[in-house]
């Protein structure tokens, strides 16, 4: 499209850049006129959904934002920010790549980690550790393995060449994922307090800079690609995908750093979705500034590149700079040092107008405030209704399905079912290690465990989300999410702190998904504010779904948490892993005769419909309270929470590590299948020493907590009930090597 006058701009154009009706007249309104094509491409990518969350604020506004550790609010900066003592604050964030990595998982993934870094450090933190949440189709299929091997293949380039190591993450199948896989990403990094850097633009003559790479036209229209639904010619819109350059970005990233230690730094913001124009808007909207830039003045990768294309094009390892006027050569020098393009391409000014020139010509002449979230940016309320399919989960009971006799072929499945499997053909592509800072590589917990260098402190990370539970009840399911993240922090040792999310799920319009997306919401507020862990920012992905001869086919709704915990003294880290034959084995939290969304009941039993798992916030909180004082008294040799798979699965993954086993009992009041492989939450299994068992049982008495004597740790024999279902070792090779023997599988 090349149109460029006002006549020939319609609302045709409009609805081609993904623009509704209503809302090019809005742009007609605050213009006073018709708006040419480059302004009309600004908006259409400025309120695109990716970029101003016009169709999901209303409902992110309702989450807790306030917390005991909190120095930056959802939506101040570019990433979370929370003080962890000692002077220092943790800046996180994680965001979604869904749709790039759908088309060209390569560089899809590999870029996604490079923009999550780079809002960390254009805060001033330096990225310590790095994890992700992938969501993958059926794993017997082509495609399925193609688009797997590549988006690990892309994390893993690129984040070990970057040099921060990938120290956590999940990885989870459906065939709802077969078309539309999810690619979220997570950043943490430290900072010292007070030596923040905002995404801000003020003070009238400073000069504007870009830094980092020379633009190219990959990308261009990237967050009107990632705001649609993708579709069979989506292969088509692969200009839309960027590519990365972790070299590059290594070099940006120190460079950015130095410079932000001179003081000559007004503010710094990463160029990511929308390039130019999305720094250019948010940072002046913020600063209450506006800004003469001018295009022509852009390094470029490519000759004759239009003016339109330099503005829109989201290429990787850009900044926007804004710099003190009068100390220009200070910065200068550090990135010609760094060998680095550092180039002055327009100034700040007064009032709040954007005005964008090439070779001397006005392109565009826009106000900030109108571009951006909680501005002139669209908001609606959608129009929602609870989904059909609920009636079917609602309706089924335990007693539809027969409690098996032999207990030997669930366990043969689940062993080497991929969504329990170990994840290791995944995890031994990233490098875990790089600057020597993860704690968990030799002593497995449920958490990362990251050293915070010079101070007692470590910091604990993870990530979780079972969609199957959120499409089973969303407002359930996304309480567990909540609720399982902060158990795997206190199983680690940790005090959950802070969460950010990604919120993947379909198209907003359909009322069965937006109901789905609310209720997420609802859950979430609930579970963060009863664990005290505000939600400090992140991503909406919307669109994730696919169109077939059958309509339109959404994901399952997928709200990532992203948690950071605190770990006050490090040497009271704790490991998932059993350390001694003859330790005893409890179960604290209560058993129930639940096996809804399990992993048993959905892929053994190939039941689709059931509600969400057993849920209370109080309980649960009560048992990590639990937990965290038996860690604090040094009563216990390991924890590890009861999740996917069940009891049994959380079981074997203790014993396994060592070569252990163990020899349990069952509770006779429970089915055996609901007490083996049900996944009703809040139980956390430990185990403890004969020394320590007086000290612990009486500690536990003092509780309202139930709690079991599930048995012993033994020498690597696996008994239940008095039958022998052989050793650790008969099943750790399954469950180590069932992915990377589906990977492998040239069928």
């Amino acid at each position: 499209m090349s149109a460029t006058a006002e006549d020939q701009i319609s609302v045709s154009t409009a609805q081609k850049l993904g623009l509704l009706p209503e809302e090019f007249e809005k742009i007609k309104s605050i213009l006073g006129r018709t708006p040419n094509f480059t302004e009309l491409s600004i908006f259409s990518v400025m309120w695109s959904e990716h970029c101003s969350y016009k169709n999901s604020i209303v409902w992110l506004k309702t989450l807790p934002k306030d917390g005991p550790h909190m120095l930056a609010k959802a939506g101040e900066e570019n990433a979370g920010l929370v003080s962890i003592g000692d002077g220092l604050a943790c800046a996180f964030k994680i965001e979604s790549h869904n749709h790039p990595s759908a088309i060209e998982p390569y560089q899809g993934a590999a870029t996604g980690v490079g923009g999550i870094n780079r809002d960390i450090f254009t805060m001033g933190a330096r990225p310590i550790a790095q994890l992700n949440s992938l969501r993958f189709g059926n794993p017997n299929l082509a495609r399925t393995k193609w688009l797997m091997k590549g988006v690990v293949k892309g994390i893993g380039n690129y984040g070990n060449a970057f040099g921060i190591p990938t120290v956590g993450g999940e990885v989870f199948f459906d065939d709802s994922y077969n078309v539309n896989i999810l690619v979220n990403a997570m950043s943490v990094g430290l900072v010292k307090e007070g030596e923040t850097v905002s995404a801000i633009s003020y003070g009238a003559g400073n000069p504007v800079y870009i830094v980092g790479s020379s633009t190219g036209k990959d990308g261009i229209h990237g967050a009107t690609f990632a705001s649609g639904d993708l579709h069979a010619d989506s292969h088509e819109d692969l200009p839309s995908v960027q590519v990365g350059d972790p070299f590059m970005e290594k070099l940006l990233l120190e460079a950015s750093l130095e410079i932000i230690k001179t003081g000559a730094v007004v503010g710094m913001q990463d160029m990511g979705a929308a390039g130019i124009i999305c720094s250019t808007s948010e940072m002046s909207a913020k600063g209450k500034h506006g800004m003469v830039i001018h295009l022509d003045k852009c390094p470029t990768r490519q000759s004759n590149m239009k003016g339109w294309e330099i503005l829109l094009s989201e290429s990787q390892e850009r900044m926007l700079v804004v710099v003190e006027k009068g100390r220009e050569e200070e910065v200068e020098t550090i990135f010609k040092k760094w060998d680095l393009n550092c180039t002055q391409i327009g100034e700040v000014t007064e009032g709040d107008r954007l005005k964008f020139m090439m070779h001397g010509e006005l392109l565009a002449d826009v106000p900030a405030e109108a571009l951006v979230l909680g501005g002139g940016a669209p908001i609606y309320e959608r129009e929602y209704k609870e989904p059909a399919y609920l009636a079917k989960n609602n309706a089924f009971t335990i007693d539809s399905i027969n409690e098996p006799s032999d207990i030997q072929p669930i366990i043969n499945h689940l062993v080497s079912h991929p969504n329990i499997a170990s994840k290791r053909w995944v995890t031994t592509q990233y490098d875990s290690m790089v600057g020597t800072i993860n704690m968990t590589t030799n002593a497995p917990s449920d958490a990362a465990i990251v050293d915070v260098r010079d101070t007692n402190k470590a910091l604990a990370l993870t990530v979780d989300c079972n969609s199957r539970y959120v499409y089973a009840h969303a407002e359930e399911g996304c309480k567990i999410a909540v609720a399982e993240a902060a158990r795997n922090i206190i199983c680690a040792g940790g005090q959950p702190s802070a969460v950010t999310n990604c919120l993947n799920f379909g198209n907003p319009y359909n009322p069965e998904v937006y109901w789905q997306f609310v209720h997420a919401i609802k859950g979430m507020s609930a579970a963060c504010r009863r664990f005290e862990t505000p939600v400090t920012g992140g991503n909406v992905s919307f669109y994730n779904q696919s169109k077939s001869e059958h309509g339109e086919v959404p994901v399952f709704p997928t709200p990532t948490i992203g948690m950071v915990g605190i770990i006050p003294d490090k040497r009271k880290r704790m490991s998932l892993d059993f350390k001694n034959a003859g330790d005893s084995i409890f179960l604290i939290g209560t058993s129930r005769n639940d096996i809804n969304s399990s992993e048993y009941l959905y892929s053994y039993c190939n039941v689709k419909n059931s509600q969400a798992p057993y849920i209370d916030l109080d309980e649960e909180l009560d048992v990590q309270n639990v937990v965290k004082s038996l860690i604090e008294e040094n009563l216990i040799e390991s924890a590890h929470d009861v999740s996917d798979g069940g009891l049994f699965i959380t079981l074997l993954e203790s014993a396994m590590p060592r070569g252990l086993g163990f020899k349990i009992e069952c509770d006779e009041d429970i089915r055996k299948d609901a007490f083996l492989f049900g996944e009703s939450q809040s139980r956390i299994v430990v185990s403890v020493n004969e020394e320590k068992l007086d000290v612990f049982t009486a500690l536990l008495a003092e509780t309202n907590v139930d709690f079991m004597n599930l048995g012993e740790v033994t020498a690597g024999e696996i008994h239940i009930d008095e039958t022998n279902y052989g050793s650790s070792a008969d099943y750790s090779t399954k469950y180590n090597n069932a992915i990377g023997d589906l990977m492998n599988d040239s069928h």
